[in-house]
């Protein structure tokens, strides 16, 4: 069993009438489900698309997501997963790297990926709801004929999501179908007793992401759960969906928790048929566990991942106990050490957390590294950052994290400072390069840099200083509206502060030490 949708398979071979994919008024049986998958599998054949061939999703969390990752999989197709939220100038790299043909986008999306045909190889697209002016409905692209599965090898690339380097361009992670399927199989088992057929998960990480992708979507489809998507994250809608349809298990960012736990009703919803939550994408505050386990009668498990790491190497699993404050315990299958530089292996602790302030970090701390069956094939043609990322050590490939961290003698990590520069807002990675060299493009920006700074909701959000050009008329707002028009509003930056000069070094690095302490 290699094509990754085969575990699918098995579970409508076994349970073909219980429910997959609901969608407000919308329920799909895991026959229905398998059905339409193959539908689109054979459109993609009939319109000479072929094995190996990348098709390109660009839509929030709707089921049509879900049908054409496990159709495109099932035609022996890799996917694109892009953020709904990109525009042209995002979407142009993406495309035009992994050579994509088709692109299944959202109506409202499809401007954009007109815009960039020129520079890719986009033969057809794929619309979802609303009137697009281009592009094949959805519903009428369905159609019968070879519906079969498509052989693939374990190492094939199933899945090619695109992260943001500190320099240069956004590198396609290549992600194998024994990638994806081992680490969907390791995430059923961070639930207590694993994820059950009887088990119904909300979606609201985006699907495009790799956490939503893996623990949230493909973990329940491999254990026989309904699948229950929200195409955007509102609190309330969260909250009221879990208490109707009495959902069992939420898998979330830390941004939210904090968003629930800040409802001024919050105490009025019953979540009492959740059996466990999930955090991810960065760390969860305490005060916000605590707040939330104060409400409700569910207890939050945190773990860490990385796109190219399909992506839970770590979790505070039920099986071994929680431990606030830790990433957990490598999963089952997966190794990790903390390393020098030298790739020398730094002792345990003997017991963690450490109170930061008290201990000597420069001692115990070293990178994180992983081994296991759900690290990345590389970055597709990438040697050079190939060659950085990983290390042959004692038999095994370990991946460089790019993450310090320590860990204890029970076994457990706690990752101590994230990537240099890197932005983690609300779960979402920003790399401050991207948001600079748009900001260099605008006429009356002399210089700029861009940080993180804290914030209460997001964990950290976007500030940029900026030097304006002589004579310029600029204000904050325009800066906001001019950002906003070309990324992803998750992107842009909420901050804008003017300075004369930026501290800078004299080879002329920007010391951005300075900027954040400010």
């Amino acid at each position: 069993m290699t094509n990754l949708v085969r575990h699918i398979e098995d579970v409508v071979d076994e349970q073909p009438e219980r429910p997959a994919v609901v969608y407000e008024d919308t329920e799909l049986s895991y026959g229905e489900f398998w059905a339409q998958t193959g539908q689109f599998a054979a459109a993609l054949r009939e319109s000479g698309v072929e094995a190996g061939d990348v098709v390109g999703i660009y839509l929030p969390n709707l089921p049509q997501f879900v049908v054409a990752f496990h159709g495109a999989l099932r035609a022996g197709c890799a996917v694109v997963p892009m953020n709904p939220q990109y525009k042209s100038r995002e979407i142009r790299h993406l495309l035009s790297d992994s050579g994509a043909e088709t692109v299944v986008a959202l109506a409202d999306v499809v401007p954009f990926v007109e815009q960039v045909r020129d520079d890719t190889d986009v033969e057809r697209v794929v619309t979802v709801g609303g009137d697009a002016d281009t592009g094949t409905p959805f519903r009428a692209f369905l159609t019968d004929g070879d519906d079969s599965v498509a052989e693939r090898a374990d190492d094939d690339l199933a899945v090619q999501p695109y992260t943001s380097g500190t320099t240069g361009k956004p590198k396609g992670v290549q992600l194998t179908h024994h990638n994806l399927a081992s680490n969907a199989k390791q995430s059923q088992d961070i639930v207590e007793g694993g994820v059950q057929p009887s088990d119904s998960k909300i979606g609201v990480l985006p699907l495009f992401h790799i956490y939503g992708m893996t623990v949230a979507m493909n973990a329940a489809l491999f254990s026989g759960a309904s699948f229950y998507p929200l195409p955007a994250w509102d609190a309330q809608e969260a909250l009221s969906l879990v208490e109707d349809a009495e959902l069992t298990l939420f898998d979330g960012v830390p941004a939210m928790y904090n968003d629930i736990v800040n409802q001024p009703n919050a105490e009025e919803f019953d979540l009492s048929s959740l059996r466990q939550c999930t955090a991810g994408g960065s760390g969860l505050p305490v005060e916000v566990l605590r707040r939330f386990e104060e409400v409700f009668p569910v207890k939050i498990y945190e773990g860490y991942g990385l796109t190219e790491t399909s992506p839970v190497t770590h979790f505070n699993t039920p099986k071994w106990g929680r431990r606030v404050g830790s990433i957990g315990k490598p999963l089952e299958g997966i190794d990790a050490r903390i390393v020098t530089e030298e790739f020398e292996t730094v002792p345990p602790i003997d017991r963690g957390p450490v109170d930061e302030d008290d201990a000597d970090m420069d001692d115990i701390t070293g990178e994180l590294v992983v081994s296991g069956p759900n690290v990345m094939k590389g970055y597709s043609g990438l040697p050079e950052a190939n060659e950085e990322a990983f290390t042959e050590a004692d038999g095994k490939r370990w991946f460089h994290t790019g993450d310090l961290g320590y860990h204890d003698e029970d076994g457990y990590f706690y990752v101590a400072d994230r990537k240099k520069h890197m932005i983690n807002t609300a779960g979402y990675n920003v790399y401050p390069r991207e948001i600079e060299e748009l900001l260099f493009e605008h006429d009356a920006i002399a210089d700029a840099a861009v940080v993180g700074i804290p914030d209460e909701r997001r964990g950290e959000t976007v500030k940029a200083f900026v030097v304006k050009a002589p004579d310029a008329d600029v204000t904050a707002d325009e800066i906001k509206q001019y950002s906003l028009e070309r990324l992803a509003e998750y992107k842009h930056p909420r901050e804008i502060e003017f300075v004369e000069e930026l501290p800078r070094t004299t080879t002329g690095k920007v010391q951005k030490f300075e900027l954040v302490e400010e």
